[in-house]
């Protein structure tokens, strides 16, 4: 969609750098911080502070224990999480354990104290295709959803809007481009799911929809899907539902690449430095007089919380780089 912004290019004015990274975005949460705890990391000198604060921006650490307006408020902070999240839960994917929602919710509240189950409800419909979300689900099938999901949150609830307005017989030419006014105004998954109980199952025609969400893309030019991996998707279909459509979009391999959180699917497990490290904690635990030697994911999160947690400083939240291998090289690059 479009080339990563160089901040060494002299003809990207400066005004449009800036908005582009969030740098002043990223530079005002560093103020607060440090003004908030200010004997805390005034020991350790501003300088220090401020460079340790940006190198953790850049190696997507920053978002650990961080609440939930500030994980979401940027697209490399909902990247940084989402690798976050599979860096800290992976080995539940290779253990094989399928679990609920309300268990997918748990793990990501250990993340970040306060995310909103709906969310995780949204990402769990894709998953199922709305059916019982009580349902178990794979790691990797939650995961890729979650990413589509978080990331891309608010243009697919414009298209879920479209949706609806095409699913109720209305024309496309009568269709309003969802304003961030009408998105607030959904109406709650309860009443969501006793208007398409019985109309969703046939779905909507897929060139409507797509000549819709075409002219959606012009408002939603950095936090969207690719054009490219839509059409692809709507034109393999002679009838397209709403979570049918974002789970294909959940599976490309294309978007995903886009986002740049996490590796291809067949790879989602792979990660000798992260198993020589997970190898050394449990004999850890093994070792140390009346541990327990279960050696789970959560109970190694548990662990890592207790040396880490939201209030402490960023030189104590470093030492439990859980992807230091650097996702992204500019706090852009996870955009599209």
């Amino acid at each position: 969609m479009t080339t990563k912004m160089n901040r060494f290019n002299s003809t990207v004015p400066v005004d449009e750098y800036l908005a582009e990274t969030n740098v002043l975005f990223y530079l005002s949460d560093a103020v607060t911080q440090l003004l908030e705890h200010k004997e805390e990391y005034t020991q350790f000198g501003v300088i220090r502070y401020f460079a340790e604060y940006f190198s953790s921006v850049k190696n997507s650490n920053h978002v650990l224990f961080r609440e939930y307006n500030y994980i979401r408020a940027t697209p490399h902070n909902r990247a940084s999480f989402v690798r976050v999240f599979w860096r800290c839960y992976r080995q539940i994917g290779k253990s094989g354990d399928l679990l609920s929602m309300l268990e997918y919710r748990s793990l990501l509240q250990l993340l970040c104290p306060d995310f909103p189950v709906e969310m995780v409800q949204s990402a769990a419909r894709i998953v199922l295709m709305d059916d019982a979300i009580d349902c178990l689900m794979s790691f990797s099938d939650f995961l890729y959803a979650f990413q589509l999901q978080f990331y891309y949150q608010e243009f697919l609830d414009s298209v879920l809007v479209i949706y609806q307005d095409l699913l109720s017989g209305k024309s496309p030419n009568t269709v309003i481009v969802p304003t961030s006014t009408s998105i607030e105004q959904l109406p709650p998954l309860a009443t969501e799911e006793n208007d398409k109980e019985g109309q969703q199952q046939g779905g909507v025609d897929p060139s409507t929809l797509a000549q819709c969400i075409d002219a959606l893309c012009d408002r939603f030019k950095h936090s969207r899907p690719p054009r490219s991996c839509m059409r692809e998707i709507l034109e393999q279909t002679d009838k397209v539902s709403y979570y049918s459509f974002l789970m294909s979009l959940a599976k490309h391999d294309t978007i995903n690449h886009n986002i740049g959180a996490l590796p291809n699917k067949t790879e989602l497990l792979i990660d000798p430095e992260m198993d020589q490290e997970l190898d050394k904690l449990i004999s850890q635990i093994s070792v140390s007089p009346g541990s327990n030697s279960s050696g789970s994911a959560v109970g190694g999160l548990k662990e890592v919380q207790r040396k880490a947690s939201p209030r402490r400083n960023i030189h104590h939240r470093r030492k439990m780089e859980v992807e230091s291998d650097g996702s992204t090289e500019e706090t852009d690059s996870s955009e599209n």
